[in-house]
């Protein structure tokens, strides 16, 4: 039986309030928004992409503009209140996942400042040693959300034009000049996902690049070496490559690297005292969750993916982080505290994006059975799966971690933690064991088990 820790606490939030930004910076981010761009075709596609879509309409009050696959314009989601959460299921969920292969799960959830902390299983397989919410880990591509923050701070500063080609800023970086930063933001650029080929073997494809540096041109350039996906402007079609031209953007704008940008901008302000960049290095710092990357081959030893300099990532995915940090900064951005009104309406402007699910820039929507709406990230990077999601006003908060990757049957069942925390459900066997969806977000996951 795999050992269970549960902790219900009775406390205040422990999410420090940010002061607003000044709001001149917001006068200015309004000017820059009217701001025109004319965008110009480089490079000649085919036929049938050659008109991109429309750039989104402008965001409603509520939930935010939801978008068809072409950029059109759809009723704004209702909001619905959670139920109350379902604690014992959401332990439930987590045995589960234990029993799948994850070495350990853990979950925190805030209910208004009721805090729910529970683990289940270990961190590290060799010394027996107990999984903890105290544990950081690398969150993957929850670092994303992260980047678009920083880049809607930028917006609030009147640096950046969401509907200006990159190439304005990274002159001949990309080879189309309809490429828009908010095609980026949104996964909406055309840009081929570099990882899916890096990746293709998942053992091999790793330790290939575990203590590899790479440049963030180096990672478009493998990009660009493959046929864009869209056109600029169409469906959604996820890529850590977008993320990547969003990295360099940050360090283009601010003349100073990422990791300095989020420590600026997100990390001291918010208190986050477990959120570490620490890109190229390979160690996490303190306490920590070791991770574990399920190879393709059934039966083979799980391989111990902890130290790694993560770089194939980088502004896509290597952030460290805790579930008590994740908790805290997903609740001061629905709340208003990262940026502009105006910015956080762009970040929720919706394009469908799978099965119950829209993106906004670089925000996921996740629609559970319920009828609630809660916003966040998941993240896989070799070794962890990452989820972390809020309610719209950020009274209730998710941060759960299987220290395992390259599941899908973990991934899936983790996925069931929604449920549990936001509509109080308890989930039967029979649907933790149906199939559910593929995890995109991070290192490709090839599901041969």
């Amino acid at each position: 039986m795999p050992r269970v820790n549960v902790t219900d606490l009775a406390a205040p939030p422990d999410r420090p309030r940010r002061s607003a930004p000044p709001r001149a910076r917001w006068l200015r981010a309004a000017t820059a928004v009217g701001a025109g761009a004319t965008l110009l075709a480089l490079l000649p596609l085919p036929a049938a992409a050659q008109t991109a879509p429309p750039p989104p309409t402008a965001a409603a009050p509520g939930d935010g503009v939801s978008l068809d696959d072409r950029g059109v314009s759809l009723a704004p989601t209702a909001v619905v209140a959670p139920p109350k959460p379902d604690v014992t299921g959401l332990k439930g969920v987590l045995r589960t996942a234990v029993s799948q292969g994850a070495p350990g799960a853990m979950a925190r959830l805030d209910d208004h400042g009721t805090l729910h902390h529970l683990t289940v299983g270990t961190s590290d397989r060799r010394t027996g040693q107990a999984l903890s919410n105290k544990d950081r880990f690398r969150i993957g591509s929850v670092t994303k959300t992260f980047s678009a923050v920083v880049l809607l701070q930028l917006l609030d500063e009147g640096k950046l034009v969401l509907d200006a080609p990159v190439n304005r800023y990274l002159p001949g970086l990309l080879p189309d000049d309809r490429i828009t930063v908010r095609h980026v933001l949104s996964h909406r650029s055309g840009l081929y996902d570099y990882s899916n080929d890096m990746f293709a073997s998942s053992v091999s494809g790793f330790e290939a690049v575990r203590t590899k540096v790479f440049t963030y041109r180096q990672l478009v350039a493998r990009s660009l070496s493959r046929p864009r996906t869209t056109a600029p402007g169409g469906a959604y079609s996820y890529s850590n490559t977008n993320f990547v031209v969003a990295g360099l953007l940050i360090e283009k704008l601010t003349g100073r690297g990422v990791g300095a940008e989020y420590r600026r901008r997100i990390i001291e302000p918010l208190k986050l005292r477990d959120t570490f960049y620490v890109h190229p290095d390979t160690a996490i710092p303190g306490r920590f969750a070791r991770g574990y990357l399920t190879p393709d081959i059934r039966g083979a030893a799980l391989v111990d993916a902890t130290r790694q300099t993560a770089s194939w990532a980088q502004s896509a995915g290597a952030l460290v982080s805790s579930t008590r940090d994740l908790g805290v900064f997903l609740s001061a951005l629905t709340r208003g505290e990262l940026t502009s009104a105006d910015a956080l309406a762009q970040m929720r402007r919706w394009v469908p994006a799978g099965t119950k699910q829209a993106y906004g820039l670089g925000l996921r929507r996740r629609d559970l059975s319920c009828g609630v709406s809660v916003y966040g990230h998941t993240g896989a990077v070799q070794g962890y799966y990452t989820y972390a999601f809020t309610t719209q006003d950020g009274k209730r908060t998710l941060a759960a971690l299987a220290n395992a990757s390259n599941s899908g049957t973990v991934h899936n069942t983790m996925l069931r933690t929604l449920e549990s925390a936001f509509c109080g459900r308890t989930t039967s066997t029979r649907e933790i064991r149906a199939p559910y969806e593929h995890s995109e977000d991070g290192a490709p996951d090839l599901v041969r088990h």
